[in-house]
């Protein structure tokens, strides 16, 4: 049976329903404001970022190639078909009056070389922009500098806006950052991602660092701006890391430094001088820290010291660790080249180096220097095995060094081959090395090396001393 509730519980169930009537429009009184706030906020987000594009477009071109090459898809027997060919890219202005920085492989080949310049106003609505207005320009190629993918191009145009070239020593990992330019041909794209990370060494052999990033960037887009939320250039699209068919988010960037290093000499000379202190240097690891016996198993290290260069006759000598770079600590190559490459005096830089405990700086002068190294006259004579390496060796006698005038140290041994029975997987060693110490002790013969690498420490590391290509640098091995 049921029962109607009486007036005193009828009274408190109608106060409990206002109260909660109550509570609630409050709690939605309440969020308002929040809910006012975050739009408030993603909303001056969206602004800020729409503002900054609409900066920086005008500084943004689109670069068109023609050029001759062999036929796609051309059978490999039949005789080459040279056809005419075109291609594109993106560039940045760093000039009022018309200079324009972009990749070197962009414009590789080319016979003529156009320029694509927006003609947009800033203040025009965007039902004006569709299609988007622009003006072609024919450009000469300035300057080139294929080691470091960068061109400098120039057409006959005044009062273009220019990019400001930014600071590469405040960019940070996780920075926001635009990159622009024409991926696919699509003229005026921008895209939106992170600084994933500052400094990225693809090549252990090589000096050169990249901004890496993971703002969209698709072919079309070299030679495109990489932009801060200042609106300034700190990077030049150079590539991608990508599957056929996609953009896997690594981007790579030449960094704002090299950009301002070089421009003024692209725009001077059309080249850049391949300035030098004479010395090669390497990452520390505990492997070459070990044999080697050096203060630190990080950091860089001098492994080759040029002859009557700068740096010799500053004091550097091999083994030594670099501990600074004009007063500035540096802590790995990539580093290190980016504080050589960026440096504000040409003239002469400061190394703050280490010796055993001893640390001193010296100042060393820079020049233009070149070597070269010619061994194909050692490979007509017999090699023995050296089995302790997995190699073929040639020795350098007197006769061998006469024809061999390049060499850096006129004794050592050769390396005509690896062998595959005893072939160590992590020795890094090719034909055509030099080998001239193995831990520190110099070798010239033969016997003198397989003796050296007897008598080492059994549990030490193995460290070759090798000359390659000109230079000195260090192999290492970890024992069996």
């Amino acid at each position: 049976m049921n029962r109607r509730p009486g007036p005193v519980v009828s009274a408190v169930m109608c106060l409990g329903n206002l109260l909660l009537s109550v509570t609630a429009a409050w709690a939605q009184a309440a969020n308002a404001p929040n809910a006012l706030h975050r739009a408030s906020t993603l909303r001056d987000l969206n602004n800020s970022v729409e503002a900054l594009v609409r900066r920086v477009s005008p500084s943004v071109v689109q670069v068109l190639v023609t050029g001759l090459g062999p036929r796609d898809g051309a059978d490999a027997d039949s005789p080459a078909e040279i056809v005419r060919q075109t291609s594109l890219g993106s560039g940045v202005i760093l000039d009022r009056d018309g200079y324009i920085a972009t990749n070197a492989h962009v414009v590789a080949h080319a016979v003529r070389v156009q320029i694509v310049v927006s003609t947009e106003s800033d203040d025009e609505p965007p039902g004006l922009r569709v299609g988007g207005a622009a003006k072609t320009f024919d450009a000469r190629v300035v300057g080139v500098a294929r080691e470091i993918d960068l061109a400098l191009l120039k057409i006959d145009a005044t009062n273009l806006r220019p990019l400001p070239i930014g600071n590469y020593d405040a960019v940070r990992k996780g920075d926001v950052v635009l990159a622009l330019g024409s991926p696919g041909g699509l003229r005026g794209s921008v895209s939106m991602g992170v600084v994933s990370t500052v400094a990225r060494q693809l090549d252990p052999d090589s000096p050169l660092v990249y901004i890496q990033t993971d703002a969209s960037i698709s072919q079309g887009s070299s030679g495109g701006p990489l932009v801060n939320v200042d609106g300034e250039l700190i990077g030049i699209n150079a590539f991608i890391l990508s599957q056929p068919g996609g953009n896997q988010g690594l981007g790579f960037a030449i960094p704002s430094a090299v950009v301002a290093a070089a421009y003024p000499q692209l725009r001077a000379r059309g080249h850049i001088e391949q300035d030098s202190i004479g010395i090669r240097v390497q990452g520390v690891t505990p492997a070459l820290a070990a044999g080697l016996g050096l203060a630190r198993e990080w950091g860089v290290v001098v492994a080759d010291v040029l002859e009557g260069g700068p740096a010799d006759s500053a004091g550097v000598r091999v083994e030594d660790l670099i501990a600074s770079v004009d007063g500035k600590p540096t802590t790995s190559v990539p580093l290190l080249a980016m504080q050589l490459n960026a440096r504000r005096d040409t003239s002469r830089v400061v190394l703050g180096l280490l010796r055993g405990t001893t640390q001193w700086t010296v100042e060393v002068p820079v020049v233009h220097m070149r070597t070269e190294l010619d061994l194909s006259d050692a490979t007509r004579l017999e090699p023995q095995a050296i089995d302790a390496l997995g190699i073929l060796g040639i020795e350098i006698d007197e006769q061998l060094a006469s024809t061999l005038s390049a060499l850096r140290v006129p004794s050592g041994v050769i390396v005509a081959a690896r062998t595959e029975r005893f072939g160590r997987h992590d020795l890094s060693i090719t034909a055509g090395d030099v080998i001239h110490a193995v831990n520190g002790t110099a070798v010239s013969t033969i016997d003198g090396l397989k003796t050296a690498l007897i008598s080492l420490d059994p549990q030490r590391p193995i460290v070759l001393q090798v000359e390659r290509d000109g230079a000195l640098t260090f192999v290492t091995s970890e024992r069996d």
